[in-house]
């Protein structure tokens, strides 16, 4: 074997590498872990848009009973992934995929009207050191789960839906437990990988300016939109537009 056809060989195969690991790093796979008082189907128009745009999308539908069972869900989906992730939290998702972002499947994080934490800091302690429009949270008799009344959902979640869509979701919220809530960060996943954060402008159930100041905080990549917290479901082409951003990002 003369050492031109060995060169030329050394060279096909390094060559192939490459081309294998950077069709590896494509990520076309969207997890999306939704926030507290709703579920994942307010996500179906965005979904559809990033699905037509090539994206394989899976959404988790945590029991939001403690951090930890919502992580150890998220996991699981991950688990099912083909490839790198792009890992999406809407508000206390966001809570979740700081924790669940460590996962290997996991390229890249997008807060979308979420919650952002440190260290040692939970979403009650977060939401009270900048108190949102909103306040009209209530507790269920036995004390463990929190909702937010029905006649004020509309208003504080979703104002820029269709009034029948948001009171719907009013009807469909998905309590959250008190421990969820209550619950402290490990080391955040943000500290070791890129994120990108979207600020909903005109957010009642989280203040826009604490949004800002967790954002900020991480080094994310920051996308402000006009929209009530439910901005997945009221801008989904904008959001579907920032994802497919970031997805792209972390595949160069």
């Amino acid at each position: 074997m003369n050492r031109r056809y060995i060169a030329t060989l050394a060279l096909a195969f390094t060559t192939s590498v490459i081309a294998f690991a950077v069709q590896a790093a494509d990520v076309k796979n969207i997890v999306i872990v939704h926030g507290a008082l709703a579920d994942g189907s307010g996500w179906r128009k965005a979904t559809e848009i990033l699905e037509k745009r090539g994206f394989n999308v899976t959404i988790v539908q945590q029991p939001i009973t403690s951090l930890a069972d919502d992580v150890a869900m998220t996991n699981r989906v991950l688990d099912l992934q083909d490839g790198p992730t792009l890992l999406v939290g809407h508000s206390y998702g966001g809570m979740v995929i700081t924790e669940a972002g460590h996962s290997p499947h996991v390229a890249g994080l997008v807060y979308v009207a979420a919650f952002q934490p440190d260290k040692g800091e939970s979403l009650l302690g977060l939401a009270s050191s900048k108190p949102a429009g909103g306040m009209n949270i209530r507790e269920t008799k036995d004390g463990q789960y929190l909702y937010i009344d029905p006649v004020a959902f509309p208003n504080d979640f979703a104002a820029d839906l269709p009034k029948d869509e948001a009171a719907f979701l009013a009807k469909s919220q998905v309590f959250a437990s008190k421990e969820a809530f209550s619950a402290k960060i490990g080391e955040p996943a943000w500290k070791a990988k890129k994120s990108w954060s979207i600020i909903a402008t005109e957010d009642r159930s989280i203040n826009p300016d604490l949004e800002r100041d967790m954002a900020k905080r991480a080094g994310s990549d920051v996308t402000e939109i006009k929209a009530s917290h439910a901005v997945f479901a009221s801008q989904p082409e904008k959001v579907a537009e920032v994802i497919e951003q970031a997805a792209n990002e972390v595949s160069r």
